[in-house]
């Protein structure tokens, strides 16, 4: 199945398969694969197809991960996390993350670039996701060639800005909004026009405003009409920092929620990041326009703050995970999610293990306007997360979907399959040297950093560098 599309199969000790438009456990079933499309899933063994088989294996829908940036990631790894929490609300953001990671588009060649997200794009797919949806800055060029090389089913959203720029000082951010060049969309349409649908289908284009603090109405706008013209999907951080909410209020007195309702933005094609800051009103406003929440607990649980997946679902929105490129491993990020619903709930019923697989299964598919992936059923593109559950930290196997997420890591996924392809076979990517990859990702980073230094955005210190 490797780098070709031909019949084969797949077997599950267990599958999650759908009958009846319900999610069930078929055990030892054979999922088979034809031309980019699941065809059957049968317990009767296929004649004349190569089939993939672990004794023990969790074959799942291929898992999506609604929110993620890859260049951040990589570029800070073992730099932003253990700092203060004043520095969680809001000055982590506009003082170091932002800023470095506009030094690496100013710094990088494009290929540089390409090679910092192919090393994050290898963590991915390594982890079991086989639909991420990226935001990335639009310098950052070559981000869909990247994705199309590593075979992943691919979203990518630009940021947008009223301005680029931004200045945090005592808590608030500040920027002057520049003039009408930031409603000329035009390159959107042209990026549009040039990778969706390419890659045989597997890249789309979506558009993604950076924040209620940072794009003014106008731009908001226009981003709703740009997306209406173009169909596509929209996504913004929205209440992710008090400093946010504090200057959207001041600006335009309303919550961040409220304003994007004022701008037409809130609606069934919009995804919003995060909302650990919204009021129990702002959260109707996203139910009664059926937006969508990603929640990426880790990222805002190693700044000492709660983002409770189970907050969202219980008023009735719909909600799906993201690993908003810290760790992105998404079968761990399932687990947090669980965890910090059940601490905000009191509740250890809170968010099942099979609420948060169809979070990044059919609810994430919900969210994509895809209702051709997240499932195992005739029909669905041929896109699978095997797990592989003969392991020491999983074995001995219980009710399946609830050993998989309370006991896996992406060290656990075995393959991932992205229409009808491996991208990854007995836990190696099988598209190029996951070691050149490593080397080359590496050895970019390491030139933003230095440059970092030398612009005082960084210490040596903070990368835990001795001076001689």
């Amino acid at each position: 199945m490797s780098g070709e599309r031909s019949a084969s199969a797949v077997f599950g000790r267990w599958v999650l398969a759908e009958r009846d438009g319900a999610a069930v456990i078929l055990q030892d079933h054979y999922v088979i694969v034809e031309d980019g499309l699941i065809q059957e899933v049968t317990p009767q063994r296929p004649a004349g197809l190569e089939v993939y088989a672990l004794e023990h294996a969790l074959v799942l829908p291929g898992l999506i991960n609604a929110h993620n940036h890859c260049g951040s990631s990589i570029l800070f790894r073992g730099i932003t996390e253990d700092r203060s929490s004043s520095e969680a609300s809001g000055e982590l953001i506009y003082r170091l993350l932002m800023p470095l990671g506009d030094l690496a588009v100013e710094t990088l060649s494009d290929d540089e670039m390409a090679a910092v997200m192919e090393l994050g794009l290898l963590e991915i797919i390594k982890g079991g996701t086989t639909t991420l949806f990226e935001i990335y800055r639009p310098g950052q060029v070559k981000t869909f060639e990247a994705a199309a090389r590593m075979g992943l089913r691919f979203y990518g959203g630009p940021y947008v800005f009223s301005t680029a720029k931004t200045n945090f000082s005592q808590g608030r951010i500040t920027y002057e909004v520049r003039g009408d060049e930031t409603l000329d969309l035009d390159w959107l349409r042209e990026l549009h026009a040039r990778y969706d649908g390419a890659a045989e289908g597997r890249l789309h284009v979506a558009i993604a405003p950076h924040g209620c603090d940072t794009c003014g109405p106008e731009l908001l706008r226009a981003v709703r009409a740009l997306a209406d013209e173009l169909g596509c999907l929209i996504t913004i951080h929205l209440s992710q920092s008090e400093p946010e909410r504090a200057v959207v209020r001041e600006r335009y007195g309303v919550s961040p929620e409220q304003y994007l309702a004022d701008c037409g933005l809130l609606g069934p094609d919009l995804i919003v990041a995060h909302c650990v800051y919204s009021e129990d009103a702002d959260l109707a406003l996203l139910r009664e326009s059926d937006t969508t929440v990603v929640s990426c607990p880790r990222t805002f649980a190693r700044s000492g703050l709660m983002a409770p997946f189970g907050r969202f679902t219980a008023k009735g929105i719909r909600t799906v995970v993201g690993t908003d490129g810290y760790n992105m491993d998404i079968v761990t990020e399932l687990r947090a999610a669980g965890y910090a619903s059940k601490l905000f709930a009191g509740d250890s019923g809170a968010a099942t293990a099979w609420d948060l697989v169809a979070a990044a299964t059919t609810s994430g598919a919900e969210a994509l306007r895809r209702p051709d992936l997240g499932r195992i059923a005739p029909g669905a593109r041929a896109d699978l997360t095997v797990i592989d559950m003969d392991r020491p930290n999983i074995q001995p196997v219980g009710e399946p979907i609830k050993t998989f997420v309370w006991n896996a890591t992406a060290a656990d996924v075995a393959a991932v399959v992205v229409d009808g392809e491996f991208l990854v076979r007995d836990g190696r990517f099988q598209r190029a040297d996951e070691d050149a990859i490593v080397r080359a990702g590496t050895a970019a980073t390491h030139k933003v950093w230095d440059a970092a230094i030398s612009q005082g955005i960084l210490t040596a210190e903070d990368l835990g560098w001795q001076a001689d």
